[in-house]
């Protein structure tokens, strides 16, 4: 967990969902089961659950899901 003046500092996925076609490929990947998809039109992600491994990122075909850094 890397330290930004004086704070810890973990990464959370976020999807952006404006954009999110709901296909599931997020969830499908994460190891944390911390993806689902809500009301079948976009995905959420449970942020207690989120270790911030990317592997969302990577996956989603939308390019839709960013880590974003937040105080621990």
């Amino acid at each position: 967990m890397p330290i930004v003046n004086g704070l810890k500092k973990r990464r959370k996925a976020v999807v952006d969902s404006k954009r999110c076609v709901a296909c599931g490929c997020c969830a499908k990947v994460c190891p944390m089961q911390a993806i689902e998809i809500v009301r079948g039109v976009m995905a959420q992600v449970r942020q207690e659950n989120c270790v911030g491994c990317g592997k969302c990122v990577r996956e989603c075909p939308a390019s839709v899901i960013a880590l974003e850094e937040t105080d621990a």
